[in-house]
């Protein structure tokens, strides 16, 4: 992934939406039409199971990012704290030597617990990524996070928007949250998180995809479903894991078997159709950042298609690979806005014809790139 100047000069006629300048997803005018630009991203043949199929996204050329610290390695090593917004005495920051190069966010003011704010703190020595429909569990109800950001080494605790995915709780299990070994929402869940943010919405889905993947399941299993009102409860079911497992585990190995035959190209991303129609795209800058990812966005995908699954008919006709680069290239946007911390991230959301975008930009010093991309068709 390249920088604005070098896409820019790489390109030769780049487009700049608004006052941003797109790093991933820069566009160039061809044939009136806005394309993907940067860095050649490909899609591969497709692996399908019933009616999930995923089209990987390879490239040639990435940035290194092994310096960044994911959600699930922070919670399991404990350098990463989340708790209630005003119930976490815990929450002070450790001495260090010295002062991060990064700069530091200002301490929230203190409140009461709230349904859509949680405080994190990044005690590591490394810059956090937290994507949008990443679940954590515990406080007073679970929480799918609302937005892609980067946090910097050694936090202030940060004012975290979420939303909740567990209604009708609001009694503390713990003080202190943790991951849902590798979960990640499914992508009609993110989709009302990250582009309607409205919470009655993400109840709303969770609500949906409950009850869709009840009528898949037998009925002692489809009771148990009925009894929670927690989208991790229900992923963590044991007849919904094994659903979900049935769908995903095929296709990790297909993929698997692909990036072996492939070695000189490395995957970054997937394209996703669901009962035949493509619905989602994530890229992120580096293969090894993908892999740390993948065990729970397969799943993810999976789960919707587990739930979308009722009586389907496969379509007479399915996405092919010139449908998915379509629709990877398309980033003609009627409309842009910008979220920003300056020196750490911006995160830049497109709004198309039929989709929404979102591109998570790191700022820090010495690594300016895009470290995830994610698309959905509305």
């Amino acid at each position: 992934m390249a920088n604005t100047g070098h896409s820019l000069a790489k390109t030769g006629a780049a487009l700049v939406l608004g006052t941003a300048a797109i790093l991933f997803f820069t566009a160039h005018i061809e044939g009136g039409q806005d394309k993907l630009a940067g860095p050649a991203y490909k899609i591969l043949a497709p692996a399908t199971q019933d009616n999930l199929t995923i089209f990987p996204i390879v490239t040639e050329s990435t940035p290194d990012t092994h310096f960044f610290l994911t959600l699930d390695e922070g919670l399991r090593s404990g350098q990463v704290v989340v708790t209630e917004e005003g119930g976490s005495p815990g929450l002070v920051r450790p001495r260090r030597p010295a002062p991060a190069p990064w700069p530091q966010p200002q301490v929230p003011r203190q409140r009461g617990a709230e349904v859509n704010r949680l405080m994190l703190m990044n005690n590591s020595e490394r810059p956090l990524i937290l994507l949008a429909g990443e679940i954590v569990t515990g406080g007073k109800q679970d929480r799918v996070v609302g937005k892609d950001r980067i946090v910097p080494p050694h936090s202030e605790p940060v004012d975290l928007g979420v939303f909740c995915v567990e209604p009708h709780r609001w009694v503390e299990r713990t003080a202190q949250f943790g991951g849902l070994g590798f979960s990640m929402a499914q992508p009609s869940v993110r989709l009302k998180a990250m582009a309607e943010k409205d919470q009655q919405a993400v109840w709303n889905e969770v609500a949906k995809s409950r009850a869709s993947v009840a009528t898949t399941l037998p009925a002692p299993a489809a009771r148990e479903l009925a009894a929670t009102s927690s989208y991790a409860a229900t992923m963590a079911n044991g007849a919904v894991q094994q659903r979900v497992d049935a769908m995903a585990v095929p296709i990790e190995r297909s993929y698997d078997k692909l990036m072996r035959q492939l070695r000189a190209q490395k995957a970054v991303g997937a394209v996703v159709a669901v009962n035949g129609e493509i619905v989602w795209a994530d890229v992120f800058a580096s293969a090894p950042l993908l892999e740390k990812y993948w065990p729970k966005l397969i799943r993810s995908y999976a789960a919707e298609a587990v739930a979308a699954r009722g009586p389907w008919i496969k379509p007479v006709s399915m996405p092919s690979l010139k449908d998915a680069q379509a629709f990877l290239d398309d980033f003609s946007a009627a409309h842009e806005s910008i979220d920003s911390e300056p020196g750490v991230y911006r995160n830049t959301e497109m709004m198309g014809q039929d989709f929404d975008a979102f591109v998570l930009t790191s700022l820090l010093p010495g690594a300016h790139f895009d470290v995830h991309a994610a698309k959905m068709k509305r």
